[in-house]
């Protein structure tokens, strides 16, 4: 059973539309049964509410991708969560974009928040809801991660976190 997710992004303005921060952009997309009240602690934004009649705690990283591990552990610890009772939210350039998948533990494919939530949890076994943003056609990843989405994209940002969010919601309804 799922008992809290992560949305992992990267705190600044200058990020804010970025394709990292895809899980960030989404969670205005997402329909709890309560309004959440995110509050300051654990090097991020933390709070609870229920999905579908079931507890989550919900936690925004307020540290730079890949130190996010540092955050998500700490709130993990406090709350007695195991890594496998853990859904993580990110952006994925190996799906097309538009594309999103579920999936339980698995490789890293070079993420580097993945990659800290691992060495930080000691552990790849976490649920992981992966959103498509698409490899870069020329340039390098990281510049391309932390641009905006192109006009084409973004005509088509609403509708692709619009399906997400029902997928974030049918993963509680299954679990």
């Amino acid at each position: 059973m799922i008992h809290a997710a992560c949305f992992l992004g990267n705190p600044g303005t200058q990020y804010a539309k970025s394709r990292h921060n895809l899980a960030w952009i989404l969670i205005k997309y997402l329909h709890f049964d309560r309004p959440v009240q995110w509050t300051g602690k654990f090097k991020g934004l933390y709070g609870k509410s229920s999905i579908r009649g079931k507890e989550i705690f919900l936690l925004k990283p307020e540290t730079y991708m890949n130190k996010s591990g540092e955050s998500v552990q700490a709130f993990l610890s406090y709350f007695k969560i195991p890594p496998e009772e853990l859904l993580v939210i990110h952006d994925d350039i190996e799906l097309s974009f538009n594309e999103i998948q579920f999936k339980f533990g698995g490789g890293l494919a070079g993420h580097n928040g993945l990659k800290s939530l691992a060495s930080s949890l000691g552990s790849k076994d976490f649920y992981r809801l992966r959103l498509g943003i698409s490899r870069p056609e020329r340039g390098s990843v990281s510049s391309y991660v932390l641009s905006r989405f192109s006009p084409e994209e973004s005509a088509e940002l609403e509708d692709f976190c619009r399906r997400a969010a029902g997928v974030f919601s049918n993963i509680f309804e299954k679990r």
